[in-house]
Order: C-alpha cells, then structure tokens, then sequence
C-alpha cells in the first residue's frame, strides 16, 4: 500500500525574514514546511513538491509551474504578483494568491511623504545648510499647496488613501483609473484620461500594478507630456515608469523631479543615471513597512497557504481559480 501524501508549504525564498511569529504558526499547524533554498540541492525539487508556495521573488514562470505534481495554491508575498504567470497557474488549475491588503495606509504614506519633501524641496534645502548656503535658489518653483493639483494613476485601495491624505493639504485632486465607473470618484476629485492627468498634475502619484498594458506606461513620450515643473512619484512598480527616461528628464530640466521607491532593476545600479539626478528622491522599496504590516503581510500569507492545503475558500485569489476538494 502507498504510503499517504503528507502536505508541505514551499517557502521560496528571503525565508530569513519571516517574523518568528510567522514561522510558529506554520509550525503549529502541523503542515510540513520546507526551506527551499536551504534544503539542499536544486530549489526546484521541494517546489515541484509542493501542496503551496509562498513565494516573495522567486520567478514561478509557466515552466517552474508545469513542473508542479500536486499544488493547490501559490501565495505571492505581497501586493503585486509579476513574478508569477498566474495565466499559466489557471490554466493548470492552481489558485495564485496576493495579500492585498496588509499595507495601503504605510505606501500611502510613504507616497505622500515623498510629495512633500520634493514639494518642499527638502532634500535640496538640507543640502544648503550642510553647505552653509542661506540664501538658496531653488532648483525648481515652490508654490502652495492650495495651488496645486495632485493626480493619481490608478484609484484602487492605494490610490485612494493617497487621495484621502492629499485632502488634508488643499491640493485639487485629480484622477486616472479607465476601470472605474463615474460613481467611484468623490465629488472633489476630477475624474480624467491619461493624456488629462499628465498635463494637468502638478504631484503625479503612480499606484497601478505591473501588467503587460502599464509596462513604460510613463516612457519618453508620456513623460515629455507633463509640465516641466511637475513632480512624479512612483511606490507601486519600477518598471511601469521608464526609469532611463525618466533620468534624462530630470537632467534636461523637462520634469521638476521625482520621489521613487521602486525600480526597474532593484537594488538599482551605483552607476545608474537616475542616481546622478540632484532632484531625485529615492528608498529602498520600502514603502510597504511598519512593524505593524510586516507582521500582517508573512501572517496573512501563511494563513492563506494553509487555506490552500486544507481547500478551505480563499480570501484572495488573482487568477480566477479556487480549490477543489476531491
């Protein structure tokens, strides 16, 4: 008689930064659970293992998912998925998951932090005091808030707690999002095109996610759009802006200056010529963090994972697929 299938969660990857608390409850559940990349030999044979994946940047491509003998969910360790080809996942019949929702306050935050230091021109003017310069001039105009304008691209979850913070300083807001009906946008907030939103933001704030379609959406030609004085901020994906060109911007004078937490290539190169920018502002993707939505994000993973195991209903799957029990 065949010995009966004991289920295992995969963990891909940066397992080194699981919170213990994370690492208990796996343990807790009783499901087996195994390092991938410290388990010995090719990675590749305990994920073509698995019952579920939890995978934080490891590429989970149509090969990697044809190989999989038994797996009833993969769980991406994040908000966006683009390392995964859920596509592939459904045509195999296997879920793939995001955590959605563990920190669309910290990334609004963090995005309209990075809008009003540049607004402020902080980052330059903390230079002139080490430089023991008093009497600057600006490298670009600072006008008041109440006379600017603050335009997201994308109005989901994000997209809309950047709007409720850009509220509080008197910005008129504008907004892109083409999946919306009217009834979605609130009174105060323009709803507009791409081409609208490009020429009329003073504070553009990027919060869509990577896909084929938003791939460079913000490449040369749309960047030669927005004003010259105009602000870019981007805390969603690195490559939905073309960061070459975005560089060349910045240099020419043809944008004000940028405030970025991701990139098309992270870490990003020390030699790269976004680095050379004076007026560009940047962090280490590392919008999505606080104490509190680190120990929400590897938690709710988890919880999803053995969701998945069990062919429990999953709380939120990206591809269109949920378990079946056999």
């Amino acid at each position: 008689m065949a010995a009966s299938h004991r289920p295992k969660i995969v963990l891909t990857d940066l397992v080194e930064n699981y919170p213990p608390e994370s690492l208990a409850l796996l343990e807790q559940s009783g499901v087996e659970t195994i390092d991938a990349e410290k388990a010995g030999g090719d990675p590749i044979e305990w994920i073509r293992e698995a019952d579920a994946l939890i995978v934080a940047w490891f590429p989970v491509t149509a090969e990697v998912i044809r190989q999989l003998r038994h797996c009833k969910v993969i769980i991406r360790l994040g908000i966006g998925y683009d390392n995964i080809d859920a596509e592939a996942a459904r045509e195999y019949g296997i879920p793939v998951c995001n955590v959605p929702d563990y920190c669309p306050q910290e990334v609004a935050d963090h995005a309209l932090a990075l809008a009003l230091a540049l607004a402020r021109a902080l980052p330059f003017l903390d230079r002139c005091v080490r430089q023991n310069v008093w009497k600057p001039t600006l490298p670009y105009p600072m006008p008041a808030f109440e006379t600017l304008r603050f335009g997201v691209l994308g109005y989901g979850r994000i997209g809309k707690a950047a709007i409720e913070r850009a509220r509080g300083f008197r910005f008129a807001l504008l907004a892109c999002d083409p999946y919306l009906p009217e009834s979605a946008f609130p009174a105060d907030v323009r709803r507009c095109s791409l081409e609208e939103l490009l020429a009329d933001a003073d504070i553009l704030s990027v919060h869509v996610p990577l896909t084929r379609e938003t791939r460079h959406l913000l490449n040369a030609e749309r960047l030669a759009r927005m004003k010259p004085s105009a602000l870019l901020i981007n805390t969603a994906r690195g490559p939905v802006v073309d960061t070459l060109a975005l560089a060349e911007a910045l240099r020419q004078g043809r944008l004000a200056a940028a405030g970025l937490d991701v990139f098309e290539e992270e870490p990003l190169p020390l030699d790269h010529p976004l680095l050379a920018c004076p007026t560009a502002l940047t962090t280490p993707h590392f919008a999505w963090h606080s104490q509190e939505s680190r120990e929400k994000l590897y938690r709710m993973a988890v919880e999803e994972a053995l969701r998945g195991v069990r062919e429990e209903p999953l709380r939120s799957c990206v591809n269109g697929v949920q378990p079946q029990r056999v």
